[in-house]
Order: structure tokens, then sequence, then C-alpha cells
């Protein structure tokens, strides 16, 4: 069987959700999950996350506290990216409809946790990862421009080589992906699904 879109997204947790409502107002989206859509490492996370919220609290501090654990492992730029990016982020899910732990620091109620020198946890109860997933899936389940196929699994990309000539020659070759075959865990067939855009949002392992 064949499936066509705009986008396709290989996994159903918070990078694979978040980037689906993300593209759908402007484009389809096929988004394929192995197990049900809620089944996933998101929802399984029981800690909270960290973002400079508090009055006290600075973004250079935050950068500096994760590079000190990190130990040499974390990539600045990175670090400096998803720090500054966090209230923000934070802020979304909240006009999301996700529901933290109330408290003082801006409406947040702020822990501090391992290696941060500030309080700058949020949690939502000890289910802080149910909850974001819970919000995502039903604005999901609900964005017409979204199909979400439950029970299938990713077995191969679909790509195709370019070759790219300048004056005859040729240059290098340019690989492009076209979308994945996908195992459809209850039918035992392997479906198509073309895409001009493949995400993989699968985490470490997958």
């Amino acid at each position: 069987m064949h499936h066509i879109s705009d986008i396709l997204v290989l996994g159903s947790g918070l990078a694979g959700l978040g980037y689906a409502l993300k593209v759908a107002d402007f484009a389809t989206v096929n988004l394929v999950t192995k197990r049900e859509v809620t089944e996933t490492s998101t929802r399984m996370a029981q800690g909270g996350i960290a973002a400079v919220l508090g009055p006290d609290d600075r973004f250079e501090y935050h950068v500096q506290d994760t590079l000190t654990v990190g130990e040499g492992l974390s990539h600045p730029d990175i670090v400096e990216l998803v720090v500054h990016q966090g209230p923000e982020r934070i802020h979304e899910l909240v006009s999301l409809g996700a529901h933290f732990d109330a408290g003082a620091f801006n409406g947040f109620d702020l822990g501090r946790e391992g290696g941060h020198s500030h309080r700058r946890i949020i949690h939502a109860h000890d289910m802080t990862g149910a909850e974001i997933e819970r919000i995502l899936v039903e604005k999901a389940q609900s964005h017409p421009n979204i199909q979400i196929f439950e029970n299938h699994m990713g077995v191969d990309l679909i790509t195709r080589e370019k070759m790219v000539r300048r004056g005859g020659v040729v240059f290098n070759v340019e690989e492009s992906c076209l979308g994945a075959y996908v195992l459809n865990t209850r039918t035992g067939e392997v479906d198509t699904f073309l895409a001009a855009i493949t995400l993989l949002a699968t985490g470490g392992a997958g």
C-alpha cells in the first residue's frame, strides 16, 4: 500500500509530535509509530524540565551548569541553543494546554536538582513526560493535516542518488530521501510511505 504526504515523521514522542504540529498548519503529515501513539519514552519520563524561569536565574548560569556536568561531552553551541529556547518552549506547551505544578516563580513550582545551581526544574507531579505526551497526542489527533499510523515500524529509508555535473564532469553524488518502507505489524505487510521530507524522531536506540 502507498501513502503519500508532504512530510513523513517516524516516531511519536516529544520530538516527532512537536515537529508534526509545527508543520501541519501548512503541510500534510503522516506520522508513523511502532506501537500505540502514547507508548513512548516521552510518556515514561518522570523527571522535570529545566528552564530559566526564576527571577534570580540567568541563561549563562544554566549554560555553565550544563557544560560542567557534561564534563566535555556537551556541544557548547547546542547547549546555548537549547538553554536559550527553553522558556519559550515551556510557555508553548502551556499554551497548548499542558499543566505543570503551580508555584511562586512566574507561576511555576521550580525545583533544584542535580547539578543545577538555581531553582529551574518544572514538574507535572512525577509524570511530567506523560503530561507532555497527553497534550501533544490530543492536539495531533485532532489536527486535520496529521494522520497517525499506529503499530507501524520503519524498515528502511527510500533513497535516490543524484550525480551533480559541472562542466560535464561528475562532481559528487547527492543522496535524497523520498520516504520509507514501513512494516504494518498487524498485517505483516510492508507499506510505502512517500514524502518530500522525512524526519527521524525514533529516539536513541530506535
